[in-house]
């Protein structure tokens, strides 16, 4: 089994322009997520899909692999399907959030496995919600799980509802989880995700996930204990902590 793993970026960014040549400590964020993928084994080759030629010349001079796609994409996940359209020798594509400067390569390797089964066609991660703050961002979606490690329905509200207790009290009454939004998918199942119309579901959550549940596909989930930090704003790179 073959996997590409692939690290959407582009320029233009509503909260943070320029977000993957921002420096932090030394190198840019789109380097720092680049050099910790190539450090996952699972993955046979990392490359760079972005719009902007800006970003295309600085991971080539850094020594990375870079493709240049459409600047029309609406999505990560669209912007990977271009890419494997041009690259039909792997089997699985992983999805690498380019804002995540030091995403853990087992993470990546996680993810990987879930593609062991035959049977999966999507795979994401999945992490305990550990306080009440987690549990009531709306800007953490939470899943909710079947008996077969698949995700049900994913939510920017907390669910299930407990009834008859106070919402401080949920977590002591059940087991919730946050996404870890790092994807992976079989190959010919991106094309098709790719294809289809944009959800009822999709549009209320504003979670693309749910357009695939609400199709039909199953999504696989691996559980880590390891936490992950994204940077959206300028403010968010004051939260980092280096070594």
């Amino acid at each position: 089994m073959k996997i590409l793993g692939i690290i959407p970026a582009r320029y233009a960014s509503t909260r943070f322009p320029g977000k993957p040549l921002v420096d932090i400590a030394g190198k840019s964020m789109i380097q720092r997520v680049y050099e910790q993928a190539k450090k996952c084994a699972h993955l046979a080759e990392v490359v760079v899909a972005t719009d902007d030629e800006r970003i295309y010349k600085h991971v080539h001079d850094f020594g990375g692999v870079a493709i240049i796609t459409s600047p029309d994409h609406q999505s990560g996940t669209d912007r990977c399907a271009e890419v494997a359209l041009k690259h039909q020798q792997y089997d699985v594509i992983i999805n690498i959030q380019g804002d995540e400067p030091f995403i853990d390569p087992e993470q990546i390797s996680k993810l990987a496995a879930c593609f062991n089964d035959k049977d999966t066609q999507i795979a994401t991660l999945i992490k305990k919600v550990l306080s009440a703050e987690e549990l009531f961002n709306s800007n953490s979606p939470k899943v909710v799980l079947n008996k077969l490690s698949e995700a049900v329905y994913f939510s920017r509200s907390p669910l299930p509802h407990i009834r008859g207790q106070e919402p401080q009290n949920w977590l002591s009454h059940f087991t919730y989880f946050k996404h870890i939004g790092i994807y992976g998918y079989r190959a010919d199942v991106l094309q098709e995700i790719t294809k289809l119309p944009v959800s009822s579901l999709e549009k209320a959550e504003s979670l693309e996930q749910l357009r695939w549940i609400e199709n039909g596909y199953h999504i696989k989930v691996a559980e880590t204990e390891l936490e992950t930090f994204a940077v959206d704003t300028p403010e968010d790179l004051e939260k980092l902590k280096f070594n």
